[in-house]
């Protein structure tokens, strides 16, 4: 229509315009999405910013590069998926005020990856109360493993999974000698009691065990209380802050004993706060290595990441989002052509021994993650990660 017309356009154009401004998404990655009535709009509250904002950013990346590329090949249906995040810079009362906006609009599909034990655990009850599809949640608390709540779906391996996983690996190279750190949160307290239990079950004598507060004020009596048993490993339930300071305290007290840690701490900016520190470091993964191009799916991930034109080294986090958002549109194409939220949450617990090229999803019960998915990597002298 030409500017300053004033020709009225039919309400079918009009229906058009508001559409292509609404879902405002670049004209590549359209494709056969035009084709029917819109995106599928879903809703994301993740740290950007704040304590974790490199946690929060790299599995949104890892998202967005495969929305983008399943949008250009035509969408789910012929439908755009459409991500819009809000970042709560790890804060539970701003999370809260981004999920409350989701859910008030009608428009909004799903909650999509939103991230942290306190703020999901905060925002759990309102969001299962509105039957609104709560996909991927980012932690690995039983607190979202649930028997009767169908509409959160989990997918990443528990921090039970990780523990018992470590402990596993302890007792099958031979380790008795075995001391646990654990941060005094409810985080910590899960951690220590699957590696307990672990380690009840393979007959292991029992750990000398030290907890560390929040704000790692005590990380440096836990670390000389370890230092002074003659461990042969430690095993680390510890995330941020307190992470790094046990860690330097107890390098700089003793060396040689192997240093054991779940996927919460291998973040590429933990990795390089703690500088050689660092190195020798065992950490448990609940994806695959970014960089093991054996894999298809990992093949498929480096290929999105690039076309995204993400600067970023792709990470076990991006790789993560990326995975979360492959099975949500496998969901969502197994949901049909009009998809209601009630035929995607049942689409979501048939995804059975579903293989995406090295990386299966098997949904069981709401208490179970639909990953046990857990690899232990070895941090490099280069700060990379190696198998």
């Amino acid at each position: 229509m030409t500017t300053g017309s004033t020709h009225t356009p039919s309400p079918h154009l009009q229906r058009r315009t508001l559409l292509a401004s609404a879902i405002a998404l670049p004209l590549a990655h359209w494709g056969k999405a035009t084709a029917q009535e819109g995106a599928i709009r879903i809703g994301q509250s993740t740290a950007l910013t704040g304590p974790l904002g490199d946690l929060g950013s790299a599995m949104h990346q890892g998202a967005k590069a495969a929305f983008a590329g399943i949008n250009a090949k035509g969408g789910v249906h012929g439908r755009a998926i459409e991500l819009t995040t809000l970042d709560d810079a790890y804060e539970v009362p701003k999370a809260l005020a981004n999920v409350d906006k989701f859910l008030a609009d009608p428009g909004n599909f799903a909650l999509f990856n939103c991230m942290g034990t306190p703020m999901i655990e905060a925002m759990l009850p309102k969001v299962v109360d509105s039957g609104v599809p709560f996909f991927a949640p980012f932690t690995g608390a039983q607190l979202t493993r649930t028997k009767n709540a169908r509409s959160v779906f989990n997918i990443r391996a528990s921090y039970a999974d990780e523990a018992e996983k470590l402990v596993q690996h302890l007792s099958t190279i031979g380790i008795q000698r075995i001391g646990m750190v654990y941060q005094n949160n409810a985080f910590g307290k899960e951690v220590f009691t699957a590696a307990q239990q672990s380690m009840g079950r393979l007959k292991l004598p029992a750990a000398v065990t030290v907890t560390v507060e929040n704000n790692a004020s005590d990380a440096g009596a836990a670390a000389a209380k370890l230092a002074g048993s003659d461990l042969e490993a430690i095993v680390i339930g510890l995330a941020g802050k307190p992470t790094l300071e046990f860690v330097k305290a107890f390098r700089a007290l003793k060396r040689g004993v192997t240093l054991y840690a779940l996927s919460v701490m291998g973040t590429p900016a933990t990795v390089k706060a703690l500088g050689a520190d660092a190195t020798g470091m065992a950490i448990s993964q609940v994806v695959p290595l970014p960089s093991n191009v054996v894999m298809p799916v990992v093949r498929e991930f480096q290929a999105a990441w690039k076309a995204s034109g993400a600067t970023a080294e792709p990470s076990h986090l991006a790789l993560e989002g990326y995975l979360n958002a492959r099975v949500f549109a496998e969901a969502l194409q197994r949901a049909g052509r009009n998809p209601t939220r009630t035929a995607f949450i049942d689409a979501t617990w048939n995804l059975k021994k579903w293989d995406l090229g090295g990386f299966e999803v098997n949904a069981s019960t709401p208490d179970r993650n639909a990953s046990r998915f857990v690899e232990l990597t070895l941090i490099g002298r280069d700060g990379r990660f190696l198998r």
